[in-house]
C-alpha cells in the first residue's frame, strides 16, 4: 500500500511537468496552422530540388515569380501567385541551406504582395530531422555536411588546420597539397567518421545545429495541403489517410518530429517512417500499379478528400512532353522530373506545374515545355558539363598534387633525395 501511495504522487507530477512543457511548446509549433486555401487563381508547383539552388532559379525566373536583376538582388514578383515547393530540398545535392534561406525570405515578400509561399515536408527533411540521412550512402554531400554545421565550430576547426599549415610553411616544408584540399579533405574524414557513428561529435554538432536553426522552421511548415480542390503532398495520400482531417495528418507529424527535435523521440511513431505515409507514399506515382488497377482506389481517396485533383513528386520520372507528368487524364500530377544536377545523366529536366482556374476547370501548363523554350534542356545539359568538367578538373589537381609525393617515396626525383 505505501509504494502505491507513492506511486500515485509521482505519477501526478510527472503528468503535470508533461502538460507544462506541452503549453511551453504550444506557442512555438501551434496546431491551428492553416494547410486550406480557396479562390485561387494560379499556382506554381515545384517538385524535388535535392540541393540545386540555381536550378531552382531558373525556374522562379521561367515562371516569371523573380526578377531577373543581379543574383544577390532577387525579388518575388509573382503577385498574388501561390507557389508550392513540395518538399525534398535536402541531400543528394550541396545548396539545401541556400534554398531553405530563400523559401525563408519569399515567404515574407509573397505574403507582402498577397501570395503565398508553401514550402511542404519531403522525407529527406524528415531524415535530417530524425538523423538517419547519414545511414544512406550519397544522400549528405560534404558541401551540405558542412553548410549545417555550426559556424563557431567549423572555425575552430579550421583555425587549428590554418595555423599548422602556417607553421609548416615558416619552417620552409615543402607542402604537397594546398591549403583548400587540407581543409577540404579534412571535413571528408571527418563527414566519413559522422556516417560510421551517429555519436561522433561532428554528427552530433550537425544534427544540434540542424535541428535548432531549421528543423524548428521546418516543422512549422505541412505536409499536406489543399488549395481549392487540389492536394498537394510529398509521396501521396492511400485511401486510409485519406479519411483523416488534414489538420490531424500535419499535426501529428509535426508533434513526432518536434519529439526528435526536442531530443525525446516518440517510440513507436505512427507516421514518421511510416511507408504509407504522405512523406512516403508511392503507389499513385510508380508505374508499376497499372492506372485501371488504381482508379477504384483513386476514386475513394479523391472523394474522401473531396477533391479534383492531386499533385505529388518523390517518385522522379523521365519526361519528353507534358503528358508524361500525368495520370489518370490529368486527375495525378507527379512533378518530380529530376530536377537536380544530380540527375542531369540520367535526363533529368527542369520544370514546374502552372496551374490557373478559369472558372469552370483549371488548365495545366509545364514550363518550359508550353512556353516554346525548348533551349533550357540544353542550357540544363552545358551546366550538366560544365560541373562534370569542373568535378574532374578538382580530381585531377588532386591527382598532379599526389605525384611528387609519390615520386619522392620512390626516390625517381631529378637532382636525387628531395626529402625535407
Amino acid at each position: 500500500m505505501k509504494k502505491t501511495r507513492v506511486a500515485q504522487p509521482i505519477r501526478k507530477t510527472r503528468l503535470i511537468l508533461a502538460f507544462f512543457i506541452f503549453a511551453l511548446l504550444s506557442p512555438l509549433y501551434p496546431s491551428d496552422i492553416q494547410c486550406e486555401w480557396t479562390g485561387i487563381q494560379k499556382i506554381v508547383a515545384v517538385g524535388d530540388l535535392h540541393g540545386d539552388y540555381d536550378s531552382f532559379l531558373d525556374i522562379l525566373k521561367g515562371t516569371k515569380l523573380f526578377d531577373k536583376d543581379d543574383k544577390d538582388l532577387l525579388h518575388w514578383i509573382g503577385g498574388k501567385t501561390h507557389l508550392v515547393q513540395i518538399g525534398d530540398v535536402m541531400d543528394r545535392g550541396d545548396y539545401a541551406k541556400e534554398i531553405f534561406e530563400l523559401l525563408m525570405r519569399l515567404e515574407t515578400e509573397a505574403e507582402q504582395a498577397g501570395g503565398k509561399v508553401h514550402f511542404l515536408l519531403g522525407n529527406h527533411e524528415e531524415m535530417n530531422i530524425t538523423d538517419i540521412a547519414f545511414d544512406n550512402p550519397g544522400y549528405v554531400t560534404l558541401k551540405q555536411f558542412i553548410s549545417f554545421l555550426p559556424d563557431s565550430y567549423r572555425e575552430k576547426q579550421e583555425i587549428k588546420i590554418r595555423k599548422d599549415y602556417s607553421n609548416k610553411l615558416s619552417k620552409g616544408r615543402r607542402l604537397e597539397l594546398t591549403l583548400e584540399q587540407i581543409i577540404n579533405n579534412y571535413w571528408e574524414t571527418e563527414r566519413n567518421k559522422a556516417i560510421a557513428n551517429p555519436e561522433y561529435q561532428a554528427r552530433k554538432e550537425y544534427r544540434r545545429n540542424f535541428r535548432e536553426k531549421y528543423g524548428q522552421w521546418l516543422v512549422q511548415h505541412n505536409a499536406v495541403i489543399k488549395i481549392n480542390d487540389i492536394i498537394f503532398v510529398h509521396g501521396g495520400i492511400n485511401e486510409t489517410y485519406s479519411t483523416w482531417k488534414l489538420e490531424k495528418i500535419n499535426n501529428l507529424l509535426r508533434q513526432e518530429l518536434n519529439s526528435y527535435i526536442m531530443g525525446n523521440p516518440v517510440d513507436p511513431p505512427q507516421i514518421v517512417y511510416d511507408p504509407n505515409g504522405p512523406l512516403w507514399f508511392r503507389e499513385l506515382a510508380s508505374p508499376e500499379f497499372k492506372e485501371e488497377d488504381l482508379k477504384p482506389e483513386v476514386d475513394k481517396i479523391f472523394k474522401n478528400l473531396g477533391i479534383k485533383h492531386m499533385v505529388l513528386a518523390h517518385t522522379p520520372r523521365v519526361i519528353k512532353s507534358k503528358k508524361d507528368m500525368e495520370r489518370l487524364d490529368g486527375r495525378i500530377w507527379i512533378i518530380d522530373t529530376g530536377i537536380s544536377y544530380v540527375y542531369r545523366s540520367l535526363r533529368g529536366r527542369e520544370t514546374a506545374l502552372i496551374i490557373e482556374d478559369t472558372g469552370n476547370d483549371y488548365k495545366f501548363s509545364v514550363w518550359p515545355l508550353d512556353f516554346n523554350e525548348k533551349s533550357t534542356q540544353l542550357i540544363e545539359q552545358t551546366r550538366y558539363l560544365q560541373e562534370r568538367m569542373a568535378t574532374k578538373a578538382r580530381q585531377l589537381l588532386e591527382f598532379a598534387a599526389g605525384i611528387p609525393r609519390d615520386a619522392r617515396r620512390m626516390g625517381i626525383f631529378i637532382g636525387g633525395n628531395n626529402e625535407n
